[in-house]
């Protein structure tokens, strides 16, 4: 294995990391941050011009009914959240450098669907007490999340700097159970590194950052600030696969404010690892990207737990046209 073919074939898998995510719901134990979006290449500069990265996201995680949320405006005890989400990223890297490395941008959108099944609603909007176990579904787009990254690369060694906003414009309404949109602007930055040894096929990813998210006005509640790492490793087995693990740790920092948090600061916390495998194959001359990966989640404080998976597939459009 090369270093020039390896460097060309990661140029396309590298763009999964622009793959911005949107939350089934906010304020439930849940974040504007998806964890698990930086994977393998995270830090790795690639071909200048237009890529389309496509990402399929299926999450299936519950809490039990020793456990309340607030959904909206209703307190709920124990929940039950599917949703299977396609997200379209629109990606352009720039030839000419900046800050000695790399700059790219993105806009992630997504359109899809989530269920949400609560095992008893307490309060509704109105303060009035309800019981019963309920369930809702909504078919809708999300929030859009535009991003802006800085890459450099010394050698084996390459590092990213990111910057990420939530525009809320997704589909919200206060009185549902499920959301496609958060219903508040959000802000989140970071940093992180990749080690890429094309000789021994070795990869190394982690992608440190923290979210600060703005006010829900139509629910006076506003999540508190949180930290996450996402990171990947793995090994090749030829030019074209490469398998591996992938993992993340999600900690909110700061508790949950306003009048709208009666459940006090509410902070969460999540951990997930799984399996990765990545695989490039040319399509037209160029080098397309398949990569899936599988998170289990565990030790969740605040917040449902279970599993998710992502298909994502790099598309590159060419190198930049002078």
């Amino acid at each position: 294995m090369t270093l020039s073919t390896l460097k060309k074939s990661v140029c396309a898998g590298m763009l999964l990391a622009a793959a911005s995510t949107t939350s089934v719901a906010d304020e439930g134990g849940v974040s504007f941050w998806l964890p698990g979006q930086f994977g393998s290449f995270a830090a790795v500069p690639g071909d200048p011009g237009w890529s389309l990265p496509l990402v399929y996201y299926h999450s299936s995680v519950d809490a039990d009914a020793s456990k309340s949320f607030r959904r909206g405006g209703q307190i709920t005890a124990g929940l039950d959240v599917r949703a299977d989400l396609v997200f379209a990223v629109p990606t352009y890297v720039f030839d000419e450098p900046m800050l000695g490395g790399q700059a790219s941008v993105s806009m992630a959108a997504a359109l899809g669907s989530a269920k949400v099944g609560v095992n008893a609603t307490l309060t509704g909007p109105s303060g009035g007490t309800l019981t019963g176990s309920q369930s809702d579904t909504v078919d809708s787009v999300g929030d859009l999340y535009p991003a802006a990254y800085l890459k450099w690369n010394r050698g084996n060694h390459n590092y990213i700097a990111y910057t990420m906003a939530g525009i809320p414009v997704g589909s919200y309404s206060v009185d549902r159970l499920a959301n496609l949109g958060t219903n508040h602007w959000s802000w989140d930055a970071g940093g992180g590194y990749t080690y890429l040894d094309p000789k021994k096929g070795h990869e190394f990813s982690a992608v440190l950052g923290f979210t600060y998210n703005f006010e829900n006005s139509d629910t006076d509640y506003q999540n508190g600030v949180s930290g996450h790492l996402d990171w990947a490793a793995s090994q090749f087995f030829s030019e074209q696969l490469h398998v591996g693990l992938v993992g993340y740790f999600y900690q909110q920092l700061t508790g949950d404010s306003g009048s709208g948090a009666v459940l006090g600061d509410f902070k969460s916390r999540v951990y997930a690892v799984g399996p990765q495998v990545g695989y490039f194959f040319p399509v037209g001359g160029q080098k397309w990207y398949v990569n899936f990966k599988g998170y289990y989640e565990f030790d969740a404080e605040n917040r449902p737990e279970g599993w998710n998976i992502w298909i994502a597939l790099a598309i590159p459009l060419g190198a930049e046209r002078k």
